[in-house]
């Protein structure tokens, strides 16, 4: 299945390449098209007119540059954009010319399959170099990976990747998980689809058998979308939850628990799921709290049943007297199991009727009148409370202490069973409620009915309505390993992030249960448990002694300690039941690396694992069980941190769900697709024809135009910097295509540096690599490498507290704001043909290959794709051969020669002024936003003065100045007219632009005072934050300094725009536009009286 799969991708690629090809050569010659008819154009016109033309716009220069452009692309070989085809598991082949756009189908082919091939996801049990482990959260075989799936493959591979390349012998275990109840289910829905036949239709191996081949089906699937999320995962030690290996671990599990007394079987009230025919486990179960009468779906029944009502009926006394006990209840259908009737033994009402009887309409049964005041509040309606001890948590418990009987009225299916009466025998529960209600109105019991409040129990999996049901079932004891489980949270042996989950594991742990273990379902690993039917049993069902149970590894052993158990001639009979999913879960980290072969290298390297990673979610379905198991057998704890991501829901906050249609899938983003494909899958899966159509308007509404092609790369980093959300994730698809479009912004810059840096450049080496001259750099190159250091640190302590948000988030940040917007703008005079030193130019393109080199691998492990095509194009080392992909370079660290906190300073300020120029004219020349206009800027000292005046370079270049004349306060500035535009850049500096218009004064004022306003609005925030009680105790230092930094420079610049808002001689407010007004017209009055 995996080859045609692979073939079917094969084939899909071969498609995109001709497709792209296509486009190439269409573009071509769409431009070919274009510049014959300007030439035709050009030769039709009048000489004259083209050179008057030419002298009146300048454009003759322009002119001959387009025309060179349209030879050049006529030139161009649409091949050579196109990456060749590579052979299945070789390193890319990478087309002679980059590609004009980033395309995510073109990038992402290839590499995987030589990834995978090479090695370089596998881990050696043998390295002498430090451990680090996790193991996949094994993915359910029901069907395909969500978006869910997809965050935490992203999460873990960034985590996997950064610790791989910063020198650990990382392993990243693959899984998937058999998952009883739901692939049982999905596979009952697709046989009465396909087939019509229900589980019972076939045997219990038959049924299996069918469950096998949609395991390999859709296993397959799930491989192949883990490979396309670019999951580095060991594949070499893949495993499933019943494999042979994993088996054998989970039978040996249960036997040692079996053995210490943690697992035992007994008679008990369960959560019974009458759809699946199984117990669920009370974790398996949701509450709904229904506040008024509802109508719900409930699976096996064609109408909606009503919920929320509160039914009263009488209860006759025996003897005929005509006396009456008047009960009420929800489900009245359980009326049929009742065996007692309650009162507060301290009622007065009903003191007469102590030890008497009431009788049971229908079937005669005597129920006798008892005291209880645990349970009976004699203020709740009548006082009286009907105990259905077989039906109802409390009543269960009453029972008990009553010695009352217990009567089962349900079949597995939640049918009305013999103990019912025939009247009501082999009806549907919820049809016999109404049956019910009609019986005791025609009987004169009935005595009403009103809304109630209360709270309904559904199971997580079919939503069906659960039924407590006694039933025998397998428990295991979690009492003591709960303790030990939070003693290990408490000592810090295990830690939560976020932190905040620490105190709902011991909330949880502090009341917990004993958990049932047993289902009673076909798929799963059987119980390793035979019961002995002896000759001389009086009781020949099933399962009647307890004591006569053999818990053993195989059955040969089984008859072997039977036998010597025993003795004489018995019958040998395994149970029917499986263990619940999470049993076999619970002991992953374990099983997956060989337990209980107690002497595996892998054992030794990697166990205890080092981190498991999960949606906060499962932490007690999955990871609180992880780490009682693997404390009991193991003696250690399984892993040390616990890292709980949020969950994902749709744009709208909803959670996702099959049924409502939102729930999507990751290719679906990756490889984009249209509204009808998008409605056309959900024709596919396993939903009802109502299902469908309401998923169908729900994809009309969120996605009216389709899924645009985001690919893997843009996907991951969204889900990565989401996870700064703690609790859930509202998933915005045009978040993602944002990312998208930031990938063609790295591809440019890319394109952009390979050309500045020609054919025959070459790197300095590595090890004057980290001691370059800086000293004689330009400012921009001394400051990117300076920023980038900062990046790498702050980078790298993000990625040590897993808070994987902020570390995308900052390389973004360097990426984006510092390399694209502004190094590489400022170095573009040095490749110009101004006279400028070689030597700059030299530095320019030493520092771009390093920040290009150094910011690909700090990306990688966020971005594996893009940044591995990137990486294998640029220049490499003369004298030294590199490794051969960036995923085992080593990951950027601290470079402390490049650290350059002067420069930095002084870069705010450069970068600052160019911000305020920008402001100035994208606010005041709108449409003529890009023309080059004369600016200056205002001193307040000499060390402002010069440091402007040293960066003049790249204040013009990146401000796109004509000229730029710096002055220092008093002196007199030519520039400053009446068509001059005025903004404060900081206390020290203020900078003006010609605009050759007049300035709208009142507006100046207005941005002044909301400056001021902002200001104002910073320093009260800040102030509230660092008097808030216990800022002093709990806050760290350095954020506390930070803090009171923030304050100090909010103040000053507070107190400088006072001044500068402050009255003059008049009382008036003048703004620093009028105060330069009125100065130039003061001096043009002087001018003009000396002229005459």
């Amino acid at each position: 299945m995996c080859e045609i799969i692979d073939e079917r991708k094969k084939k899909k690629d071969e498609k995109a390449r001709e497709k792209e090809l296509r486009k190439v050569k269409a573009l071509e010659k769409e431009k070919e098209r274009a510049a014959l008819k300007a030439q035709q154009e050009k030769d039709e016109a009048n000489a004259e007119e083209l050179k008057a033309q030419q002298e009146k716009d300048g454009s003759s220069g322009s002119q001959k540059k387009k025309s060179h452009k349209r030879d050049d692309a006529s030139e161009e070989n649409p091949e050579e954009f196109v990456d060749p085809e590579t052979p299945l598991g070789e390193r890319k082949r990478l087309s002679s010319q980059m590609a004009k756009q980033y395309s995510p189908a073109a990038v992402e082919k290839s590499w995987y399959t030589w990834w995978e091939k090479s090695d370089f996801f596998k881990a050696d049990a043998k390295s002498s170099k430090p451990p680090f482990a996790i193991v996949l959260p094994p993915p359910n075989v029901t069907g395909v990976l969500h978006i869910g799936h997809a965050l935490t493959v992203a999460i873990e591979d960034t985590i996997i990747r950064w610790k791989r390349m910063s020198g650990y012998n990382a392993l990243w275990v693959p899984g998937m998980d058999h998952a009883g109840i739901a692939t049982q289910t999905v596979v009952e829905k697709k046989l009465f689809r396909e087939k019509g036949l229900t589980r019972q239709d076939h045997t219990r191996e038959e049924f299996v058998n069918e469950v096998w081949k949609w395991k390999d089906e859709k296993s397959c699937t799930i491989l192949t979308q883990l490979r396309r999320l670019g999951a580095s995962l060991d594949w070499s030690r893949e495993c499933f939850t019943m494999d042979e290996q994993r088996s054998k671990a989970v039978t040996e599990t249960f036997v040692r628990l079996f053995k210490e007394g943690l697992i035992y079987r007994d008679i008990r009230l369960v959560h019974w799921d009458c759809h699946l025919k199984t117990a669920v486990s009370d974790d398996e179960v949701e509450y709904m709290d229904i506040k008024e009468t509802r109508r719900l779906d409930v699976p096996g029944y064609e109408k909606q049943v009503e919920f929320g009502l509160l039914t009263s009926f009488a209860y006759p006394l025996e003897g005929g007297l005509g006396e009456e006990v008047v009960v009420a209840t929800t489900r009245v259908e359980t009326m049929l199991g009742d065996t007692a009737i309650a009162v507060h033994p301290d009622d007065a009402r009903y003191k007469h009727l102590h030890g008497k009887f009431a009788v049971h309409p229908f079937n005669g049964r005597r129920l006798p009148i008892i005291c209880d005041g645990t349970l009976v509040d004699p203020e709740f309606g009548t006082g009286c409370v009907k105990i259905t001890p077989a039906h109802d948590p409390n009543d269960c418990e009453l029972g008990k202490r009553h010695n009352l009987e217990f009567i089962n009225i349900f079949t597995d299916d939640g049918k009305i069973n013999t103990n019912g009466g025939a009247e009501f025998t082999g009806m549907p529960r919820f049809e016999a409620r109404e049956a019910l209600v009609e019986a005791l109105k025609k009987q004169g019991l009935y005595r009403g009915v009103e809304s109630k409040e209360m709270r309904l129990g559904l199971c997580q999996r079919t939503r069906d309505v659960i039924e407590p049901m006694i039933r025998p079932q397998w428990y295991l004891n979690c009492t003591i390993m709960a303790k030990e489980a939070l003693n290990v949270a408490e000592s810090k042996k295990l830690e939560f992030i976020p932190k905040q989950y620490t105190a709902e594991w011991a909330r949880w742990l502090g009341n917990i249960r004993d958990w049932c273990i047993s289902r009673q379902l076909w798929w799963g690993h059987r119980l390793p448990a035979w019961y002995a039917c002896l000759e001389e049993d009086e009781r020949r069902e099933f399962g009647a002694y307890n004591d006569h149970w053999i818990v053993a590894r195989t059955e040969e052993e089984a008859r072997k300690e039977a036998a010597e158990k025993f003795g004489g001639k018995f019958e040998l009979t395994q149970d029917e039941d499986v263990l619940d999913t999470w049993f076999s879960s619970g002991i992953f980290p374990l099983s997956s690396l060989g337990w209980p072969d107690e002497e595996t290298d892998d054992l030794k390297a990697f166990y205890p694992t080092s981190l498991i990673e999960t949606g906060h979610d499962i932490l007690f379905f999955w990871v609180a069980r992880m780490v009682m198991m693997g404390m009991k057998l193991s003696n250690e704890v399984p892993f040390s941190k616990v890292y709980l991501h949020p969950m994902i829901r749709d744009a709208h906050g909803r959670k996702m769900s099959k049924s409502r249609g939102n729930v999507i899938d990751p290719i679906e983003v990756i490889e984009g697709a249209t509204l009808d494909a998008l409605r056309e899958r959900l024709e596919e899966g396993n939903l009802d024809k109502k299902e469908v159509e309401t998923a169908k308007e729900e994809k009309r509404l969120d996605f009216p135009d389709g899924i645009p092609e985001c690919g893997v790369d843009a996907l991951r980093f969204a889900l990565v910097s989401y996870t700064a959300q703690s609790e859930k994730i509202n998933l915005d698809i045009k978040r993602v295509v944002g990312y998208r479009q930031w990938c063609n912004k790295l591809w440019n810059a890319v394109r952009f540096a390979l050309i500045r840096l020609g054919d025959g450049y070459a790197p300095p080496p590595p090890t004057t690599m980290m001691i370059l001259s800086l000293e004689t750099m330009p400012l921009s190159c001394q400051w990117i490498l300076s920023v980038l250091n900062k990046a790498i640190s702050k980078t790298v302590e993000s990625l040590n507290a897993f808070d994987l948000s902020e570390a995308a988030n900052t390389v973004y940040a360097w990426w984006q704001y510092q390399f694209c917007d502004v190094f590489i703008e400022a170095i573009k005079p040095y490749f110009a043909n101004a006279p400028l030193a070689a030597s700059e130019r030299a530095h320019a393109q030493d520092v771009l290959w390093i920040s290009l080199e150094t910011g690909l691998r700090l990306l990688h492990p966020f971005m594996p794709f893009v940044t591995e095509e990137l990486w294998q194009r640029l220049p490499s080392h003369k004298d030294c051969e590199r490794k051969a992909s960036i995923m085992i370079c080593d990951y950027p660290s601290n470079v402390e020669n490049w650290r350059n906190d002067k420069v930095e300073k002084e870069m705010e300020t450069v970068l600052a002024t160019i911000k305020c120029i920008r402001a100035l004219r994208a606010e005041l020349l709108e449409k003529h936003k890009n023309e080059r206009l004369p600016a200056f800027a205002v001193c307040e000292n000499k060390v402002t003065s010069e440091i402007v005046k040293s960066h003049e370079l790249e204040i013009r270049t990146l401000a796109n100045l004509s000229s730029l004349e710096v002055v220092l306060k008093g002196e007199h500035a030519a520039a400053a007219s009446a068509g001059s535009a005025v903004e404060t850049v900081n206390e020290n500096l203020k900078v003006y632009l010609k605009v050759d218009r007049a300035i709208n004064t009142e507006a100046e004022q207005e941005k002044l005072r909301n400056k001021i306003a902002e200001l104002e609005k910073q320093k009260n925030k800040l102030e509230r934050m660092m008097s808030a009680s216990g800022y002093q105790d709990k806050v760290p230092a350095h954020i506390k300094e930070d803090n009171a930094t923030k304050l100090a420079k909010i103040l000053q610049e507070l107190d400088f725009f006072a001044k500068e808002c402050s009255p003059d001689q008049t009382g008036n407010t003048t703004t620093v536009n009028e105060i330069v007004l009125r100065r130039f017209m003061e001096e043009e009055e002087e001018e003009a009286k000396k002229k005459k």
